[in-house]
């Protein structure tokens, strides 16, 4: 199930994040049963003051794929949080490809749905 990192993450409460955070006595990158970390749910759900926060740890690993393959980026990207695919782009930790199999299967969901902002951050 979810971590209350997670709950907290996935429904946008910055203050509990925050809060959680600063106790330094949880897991920032735990996965929940589909694999998905706190960072992936903050990114799909467009929640950009979390992604900060949590990118500020150095302990998450922007580029983790969950059960579905999908990772951070994929997410914020298909949900057109582009505010955050530029700072998943931006960090250090994050390995992406465009030339691998994740990138040219993102850059082929984008171009199917029309995220041109997307397209041009990725390229």
């Amino acid at each position: 199930g979810l971590t209350p990192l997670s709950f907290a993450a996935k429904n946008g409460h910055d203050r509990i994040v925050k809060l959680l955070l600063e106790t330094n006595n949880v897991d920032v990158d735990s996965k929940d049963k589909n694999k998905r970390s706190s960072l992936s749910w903050a990114s799909q759900k467009g929640h950009e003051s979390i992604v900060k926060l949590l990118l500020e740890t150095s302990k998450v690993e922007a580029g983790s794929k969950d059960k579905f393959g999908q990772t951070p980026l994929s997410w914020a990207t298909k949900n057109g949080r582009e505010t955050i695919v530029k700072l998943l782009l931006g960090t250090e930790y994050l390995d992406f490809d465009l030339q691998g199999e994740d990138g040219r299967m993102l850059l082929l969901w984008v171009a199917e749905n029309g995220r041109d902002g997307s397209m041009e951050l990725l390229l």
